[in-house]
């Protein structure tokens, strides 16, 4: 695509960081992974400069490879991370949003001012409702199409209303907007501005916006500011209902009360500057050259200037040239050169002497990753760990005093054990169960252990509590658990722990297989190894995709 194509930039002409922020969003917005060569035409790059971005944002971990195909990975969520860490949302939306989520059993959600446009930061969900209704972090709504955008446009200057009008007469339809319905009928220009224009004024007047099926039809929506120090709307919060619970009406009975109270609580945390600062997030990898290893098809200036970016989460409130410099690891004339790429290019805002990550990072495929499972997160990991170990991998969480599988790559052997996702074994009896087991505080293992009448499932089998503890208290001290014919005879299987951010084991790895002549530490020594490092893939995948805990499984 070039600059005569739907005015976008001439991509053969634009340096590396600016191609691979291009393939991104062209990534992100595509329903199912992309081959190279769709890339190609879809940029209007060369192959040969589509390899070499996508060879580095793959090593990276950015995007991953599915045979002939390139997909989103998890840790291109850092992005995103980096954007609600830097501006604050990630410490200060999320206990407000749960408890009024709570409170009102509807889903909510805080929307920010991403140009002229409304764009999804922060979401809560009421616990147990089979359909939730509500979007991702990372949507993008059009401002006159939803409660949030009315409160945001209150605070619009010229130029802003500008913006707005050309994307409107670019895009009539809404077409762009994927979390939306696509309008059928464009409006007129004059009316649809005359009709948002009065209805920024009533929310002026009245400090909220309700929203009755414009966004979608069959849904309501109310949205009250959350303000800065200075007054201004710095933040939307919007409570989604559906018409068969509340009307528009309804809602805002229900509703307001506790939103502006919430949205009081989370304008004090965010701009409150007296007490124990917040803790910084965890550092991410400061920039380390590829070139050596990877050789012509590692773009040095793409993974800088990723590099910068990721690096601005560094701390709330941004970072100044020089501790983005630090941060990343890089030179000051070139941690310079790729901010102010991203600021032309919109990624990054100005403040003063900080820089910080600006909404738009999160279109790089934050609201499609979001969704991801454990599960789903660890399926290419375990794919990749059978294929190099030629055994069948799984993992499970703790149940009870069960295990559950929630994800498992079989190999086509006669000797495979038969399990899918779903079942349970006997937590006592396996070695991811021992490893999870050992992970828990010693008062609720030993309670659990308690509640736990083992029995034997084959002669080798540990049925004594005191055996039991012991071989527990090992795997804790050993950081593995090998099990051997305990389960069923003739099978062997070795796990490891898997941990989230905070190191709390929220999952097991494990490898299954055949107890043949040689002795289990031959297992345990030669496959440990490839275990361990398929454990570490998968935590550094939940660190982005969970960066605040609450793993989702299936």
């Amino acid at each position: 695509m070039t600059s005569d194509e739907a005015g976008a930039p001439d991509l053969e002409a634009a340096g590396p960081l600016e191609r691979g922020l291009a393939m991104l969003r062209i990534m992100a917005a595509a329903s199912e992974p992309m081959r190279p060569g769709d890339l190609a035409r879809a940029t209007g790059l060369a192959r040969s400069a589509v390899d070499r971005v996508a060879a580095t944002l793959v090593h990276l971990g950015h995007l991953r490879t599915e045979g002939r195909e390139l997909a989103l990975a998890p840790r291109l969520m850092e992005l995103g991370n980096a954007y609600l860490d830097a501006s604050g949302w990630s410490r200060a939306l999320r206990p407000s949003l749960e408890r009024l989520t709570r409170t009102l059993d509807e889903s909510v959600s805080a929307i920010v001012l991403d140009g002229c446009d409304a764009r999804i930061v922060g979401t809560a969900v009421p616990p147990g409702r089979v359909i939730p209704l509500g979007f991702r972090v990372g949507d993008l709504l059009p401002a006159e199409r939803c409660a949030a955008g009315a409160v945001l446009a209150t605070a619009w200057d010229p130029e802003t209303y500008a913006a707005w009008r050309a994307r409107q007469a670019a895009d009539p339809l809404d077409a762009a907007f994927p979390a939306v319905p696509t309008r059928r009928t464009a409006p007129g220009a004059e009316q649809a501005e005359a009709d948002f224009t009065s209805w920024v004024a009533d929310t002026a007047a009245n400090d909220w916006a309700l929203d009755d099926q414009l966004v979608a039809p069959g849904l309501v929506a109310l949205s009250v500011p959350v303000r800065a120090p200075d007054g201004r709307p710095v933040c939307a919060i919007s409570v989604l209902a559906h018409t068969s619970r509340h009307s528009a009406d309804q809602l805002r009975e229900h509703a307001l009360t506790a939103m502006n109270e919430a949205a009081r609580d989370i304008a004090g945390a965010l701009h409150d500057t007296s007490g124990t600062p917040a803790a910084a997030p965890p550092a991410s990898p400061a920039y380390t050259d590829a070139k050596p290893e990877l050789g012509p098809s590692f773009l040095q200036a793409l993974a800088r200037g990723l590099a910068v970016l990721t690096a601005l989460g560094r701390q709330p409130g941004g970072l100044t040239l020089s501790e983005a410099a630090e941060a990343a690891g890089l030179s000051y004339p070139s941690t310079r050169r790729n901010l102010l790429t991203l600021r032309e290019l919109a990624y990054v805002e100005q403040h003063g002497r900080r820089f910080l990550p600006a909404p738009r990072v999160l279109e790089l495929g934050y609201a499609r990753l979001s969704t991801l499972t454990l599960a789903d997160i660890a399926q290419p990991h375990l794919a990749d760990l059978a294929g190099q170990v030629r055994e069948s991998a799984s993992l499970a969480v703790l149940d009870g005093a069960e295990v559950r599988y929630v994800a498992r790559v079989a190999t086509e052997q006669i000797t495979s054990a038969r399990i899918t996702p779903g079942t349970r074994l006997p937590a006592y009896a396996t070695s991811m169960g021992r490893v999870l087991l050992a992970d828990l505080p010693g008062a609720e293992r030993q309670e659990r252990l308690r509640a736990m009448d083992p029995r034997a499932l084959t002669p080798h089998t540990l049925t004594s509590h005191t055996a039991l503890a012991a071989a527990i208290d090992e795997a804790g001290r050993a950081g593995f658990a090998l099990v051997e014919q305990e389960l069923e005879a003739g099978l062997r299987s070795l796990a490891v722990p898997v941990r989230d951010r905070s190191g709390r084991a929220v999952a097991a790895l494990n490898i299954a297989l055949h107890a043949g002549p040689e002795p289990p530490e031959h297992s345990r020594d030669s496959m440990l190894p490839a275990l361990r490092a398929c454990a570490a893939g998968i935590e550094a995948d939940l660190a982005a995709a969970f960066p605040h805990g609450c793993v989702t499984t299936p």
